[in-house]
């Protein structure tokens, strides 16, 4: 843990929420909001003259690649020329389908750079998840590599496709070879400026009652991230930073890419999955001193025995944590056998983070809090008719929007966003308010399951095993589990004739891993002969729920 003199040294969370000025944030842009901004210059062009690192990327052959944001710029430049070639103009959408390796980086940089707006698909993905993102957004282009090419081939109206692929690798016909019309390309293109309300990222967010929901996000919101990064994660130009985290969502879109870069910090992009020894080694090997996560990762470090993170005690500077509640037992193995503080962050697509416990600020920090609003965010606990509660009392934790210079959300694309109202943004999550103004988590007020750090909505999932035919109906919640926090459980009402077996369980759940994501498939299903329901016919996933906390051993359901 940090001693109390390197803890003084920091500034205080009153002092930097007293402080905070929206105009001297701005002035840290290159750009201007209202003038014109364009994000690939904040978070490469800026950079350049120093000849430092931007990009590590570690490959599945364990082959580390250096780029300086030389590079970028270069590169960033080469392929807004083919996007550009393909269509592709200021407000446009490029949907990216990439593993984390430099194609990624420079598809995103490219497509701000042609002042576009950058669309994350997740590559757990399957054809049923990325068609509605893509109908969503109307994407242009999409960038994808070989082994996620198929899954385009299943989406009618697919756009346009470019193809990162092998030398040896097949090219379907009308596809573009991504990286010989990089090598063909001219390494110079103006960038487009654009206007702070202009959006820069198209993100999208599981809900309950439909399905994901598209989360504009405009040019302003590089302020919020870039506060992150400085007031929570403190991260510094002599760090090694590495946030395991996926672009293909939001926390590793905003926060391994976009705002590391943006302070002109080196980032890291590891190609392979996440293993307790592999983490250890790339620790070990890069010299990684800030790293960013979550608990479901963290607690596979702690599973993996305190004997390797022995060898690295002390190497880590500080941890940061994101995605669910961060339990005080994790905060209690860290500190004893790495040697670090790990603090827990709390935020939404919608949002950015907006409660954290801050590596960067001085404030008292308590486990199993979620920390202090961040500086720019005013945070509230409601009640049920929208009225701010005061400490030790259950409510739904809200953005005060007219108070929070940092919010950048002012609703779904395209649709209604019952979530703002009288001047507030609700989560959808109860907690409560302490007495020193830090904000406790309760629980869930809605359906959301969280799952190994991810948010899932379960209609997606129900409609995924509804095109199945032998289901009629389905509703799907989340059950605790040790390791994933909860998993996936659906009770599935079967057609006529067919019967519930431990084989058609596993189908459905290879079914839903194909059309949906791999991390969104049901790993236990149960067969009902009916659903709870309300007179009206609305699911009433609550009393599946209740059931489940009754069961004494999950009798009657099939692991999957």
């Amino acid at each position: 843990m940090l001693n109390s003199s390197v803890a003084a040294m920091r500034p205080t969370y009153d002092g930097a929420v007293s402080g905070f000025r929206l105009e001297v944030a701005e002035a840290a842009l290159q750009g201007d909001l209202e003038g014109g901004i364009n994000a690939c210059v904040e978070c490469c062009d800026r950079h350049v003259g120093a000849d430092r690192v931007a990009l590590r990327c570690l490959s599945m052959d364990e082959t580390l690649s250096e780029y300086t944001f030389e590079d970028l710029r270069d590169l960033s430049a080469r392929a807004a020329n083919v996007f550009a070639a393909k269509g592709v103009g200021a407000g446009d959408v490029v949907a990216g389908l990439l593993p984390r390796t430099l194609e990624l980086v420079v598809t995103i940089l490219a497509t701000w750079r042609l002042g576009a707006v950058y669309q994350p698909l997740f590559t757990a993905f399957g054809p049923k998840a990325i068609e509605h993102r893509l109908a969503m957004s109307e994407a242009k282009l999409v960038v994808t590599n070989t082994a996620n090419r198929p899954k385009l081939d299943e989406i009618p109206g697919c756009p346009p496709v470019a193809v990162v692929r092998g030398a040896a690798e097949p090219l379907a016909a009308g596809d573009l070879d991504f990286r010989q019309a990089l090598a063909d390309a001219e390494p110079a293109f103006q960038p487009v400026v654009r206007r702070g309300d202009d959006l820069f990222m198209m993100m999208s967010t599981s809900g309950t009652t439909g399905l994901a929901k598209g989360v504009p996000v405009p040019l302003r919101a590089l302020l919020s991230f870039s506060a992150y990064m400085r007031d929570a994660i403190d991260l510094r130009a002599d760090d090694v930073f590495w946030n395991i985290a996926d672009p293909g969502w939001a926390y590793g879109l905003y926060y391994a890419v976009t705002g590391p870069l943006m302070l002109g910090c080196t980032t890291l992009l590891v190609e392979g999955g996440f293993a307790a020894e592999s983490t250890y080694w790339i620790i070990d090997r890069l010299g990684v001193t800030s790293l960013a996560g979550s608990p479901t990762a963290f607690r596979m470090l702690i599973a993996a025995g305190p004997k390797p993170a022995e060898a690295l005690k002390g190497r880590l500077r500080v941890v940061s944590s994101a995605g669910e509640p961060l339990n005080p037992e994790v905060i209690r193995w860290f500190e004893a056998h790495l040697a670090v503080p790990i603090h827990d962050h709390y935020g939404q697509t919608e949002t950015g983070m907006v409660v954290n416990n801050h590596h960067g600020l001085s404030h008292l920090v308590r486990p199993g809090s979620a920390g202090f609003a961040l500086p720019g965010y005013r945070v509230a606990v409601l009640d049920d008719d929208g009225r701010e509660l005061g400490p030790n009392r259950p409510g739904v934790l809200a953005v005060d929007i007219a108070r929070s210079p940092l919010m950048f959300f002012t609703g779904y694309f395209r649709q209604r966003t019952p979530a703002i109202d009288g001047g507030y943004y609700r989560t959808g999550d109860t907690v409560e308010l302490e007495a020193d103004g830090s904000i406790s988590f309760v629980g869930r007020n809605d359906d959301l399951i969280t799952s190994s750090g991810y948010r899932i909505g379960p209609f997606d999932v129900e409609s995924a095993l509804i095109e199945h035919p032998a289901v009629v109906e389905a509703a799907v919640i989340g059950v605790p589990d040790p390791e994933r926090t909860e998993i996936v459980k659906a009770f599935v009402v079967l057609a006529d004739g067919v019967e519930g077996t431990p084989a058609l369980a596993d189908e459905l759940a290879q079914h839903v891993k194909h059309r949906l994501s791999a991390h969104a498939y049901p790993r236990a299903v149960e067969f009902l002969p009916e659903l709870p329901k309300t007179p009206s016919g609305k699911i009433q996933r609550f009393v599946l729920r209740k059931a489940e906390v009754e069961k004494a051993a999950g009798v009657g359901s099939q692991r999957a």
